[in-house]
């Protein structure tokens, strides 16, 4: 039998509590206790990846090693536990029917009536199963809220699952808000106890309750929230609003979280060394200079479009000692030289990162030109890279009409093409060539001296020049 344990995350009250925060700074607690642990997300949406979701309504699309297009919780949990992720560690809804759905045309249920119970319950429990081997701890959350239908599936599975594993083998967080209301000046229990009773209704008794609070929660309110949702007082963990996320693991540890987690699963491990972790989050509370850089993109009215770009510019200032402030400008701000120097001046460097379509991208022209010429440090991404050389063929070569042929496929002088490997494909649903693959340096250019190209780059994108 295998000595795996399973902690499963959920989250009530409303959306975007930080369920992804949570699980990754456990995560990172319990990968300092010298444990083997990955993370899983579970989405309800029937989408059977996010790759072709509109980043304003799902924020970035986080590319794994192995290509997958996943969820942007990922890139927390592979920062976090600085473990590399892949396609099993994301699951849809819709990913679960189509599985059930080829098995069934397949004739795999003998002719059986498929149902959402057994049948799909069963395939989301083998999604879990498939990480236990090589792991000690599989962390999985479960995105939505409670009382959500769509995850309705997903909860029940995890109840059937922790009563095949046995319960010093799985282990049920919850995390649930505790709004200030400031009119009282009062913060409110009620939101959490409905939250917990709902997930009571359907078979989850919480082991653990993480309250996300903009306020102290007194000794009084903790033993509050624990008689009424059922819990031991010394599991209602306070997830206060910090200035960097990746405080939480401090805080959490600094309530024991990671000791009851233990002690509730019979993992007997070292105590967690954090004195690096707490020195890198020294560094970014108190750096020792400050550099401004510009993000130049398409979708810049939703920050967590770019979350992996703004995650690599702290960490990047991290390694030099350094706070990044980070400003968001759209990209068609940028509509001549005029508009790029009065945008642009301000700045210490700029970036232009990925995105699709034609939108935006003479704006990206007019920026990159600008920073080109005045010398700003420039860091192109993806189309960002596309984009440039595009410029560069046009006020330096001064090729004439020349785009990429994405955008103008009649132009004269392509110098961005769509790759060979993708003339043809009609399907927009994983179809593209990304994640980690060789790329050497070609010889007799002047890359090596100028850019250091990781053998093992994760790529995204149809187009190349």
């Amino acid at each position: 039998m295998s000595s795996t344990k399973y902690i499963f995350v959920t989250g009530g009250v409303v959306s975007s509590l930080g369920k992804g925060i949570a699980a990754a700074s456990l995560g990172r607690l319990l990968v300092e206790r010298g444990l083997r642990v990955t993370i899983q997300k579970f989405d309800p949406y029937i989408n059977v990846d996010p790759g072709t979701m509109s980043p304003f309504q799902h924020g970035e699309v986080y590319v794994t090693d192995d290509g997958a297009e996943t969820d942007l919780d990922l890139g927390h949990y592979e920062r976090f536990i600085d473990r590399s992720l892949s396609q099993v560690n994301n699951v849809t809804t819709g990913r679960i029917y189509l599985s059930v759905i080829t098995k069934e045309r397949r004739g795999e249920y003998l002719g059986s009536t498929v149902q959402v119970i057994p049948h799909i319950t069963d395939e989301i429990k083998g999604a879990i199963r498939r990480l236990a081997p090589d792991h000690d701890v599989v962390i999985t959350e479960i995105g939505g809220t409670v009382g959500d239908i769509e995850s309705l599936p997903f909860l029940e599975a995890i109840r059937q699952f922790r009563q095949e594993v046995g319960r010093d083998n799985a282990l049920f967080i919850h995390l649930t808000l505790v709004p200030f209301i400031s009119a009282t000046a009062e913060l409110k229990t009620k939101p959490t106890q409905h939250s917990v009773r709902e997930l009571m209704q359907i078979g989850i008794q919480p082991d653990i309750l993480i309250c996300r609070t903009e306020r102290p929660l007194s000794e009084e309110l903790k033993r509050k929230i624990a008689q009424f949702c059922n819990v031991d007082f010394g599991c209602v963990i306070e997830s206060p609003d910090v200035k960097s996320i990746y405080e939480i693991p401090l805080k959490f540890h600094a309530q024991a979280l990671d000791d009851e987690v233990c002690r509730r699963l019979r993992l007997e491990t070292k105590e967690p060394d954090l004195r690096s972790w707490s020195a890198m989050v020294d560094k970014i509370l108190s750096p020792a200079e400050r550099v401004k850089v510009a993000v130049v993109g398409k979708y810049t009215e939703l920050a967590d479009s770019y979350k992996s770009i703004h995650e690599a510019l702290v960490h990047g200032g991290i390694a030099n000692e350094a706070g990044v402030d980070i400003q968001w400008i759209a990209s068609d701000r940028f509509t001549d030289q005029e508009a790029a120097g009065e945008l642009l001046a301000p700045y210490d460097a700029l970036l232009v990162p990925g995105g699709f379509g034609v939108r935006g991208v003479e704006g990206m022209v007019e920026a990159i030109r600008w920073a080109r010429e005045q010398k700003l440090p420039f860091f192109g991404i993806c189309l960002g890279l596309q984009v440039a050389i595009v410029e560069f063929a046009r006020d330096v070569v001064k090729l004439s009409n020349t785009n990429s042929s994405e955008f103008e496929p009649e132009c004269e002088n392509p110098v961005i093409h769509l790759m060979a490997s993708q003339q043809g494909i009609q399907d927009m649903g994983g179809t593209m060539r990304l994640g980690a693959y060789p790329c050497p340096t070609p010889t007799g250019t002047c890359l090596p001296s100028t850019a250091c190209v990781a053998p093992g780059c994760r790529r995204t994108g149809r187009w190349s020049r």
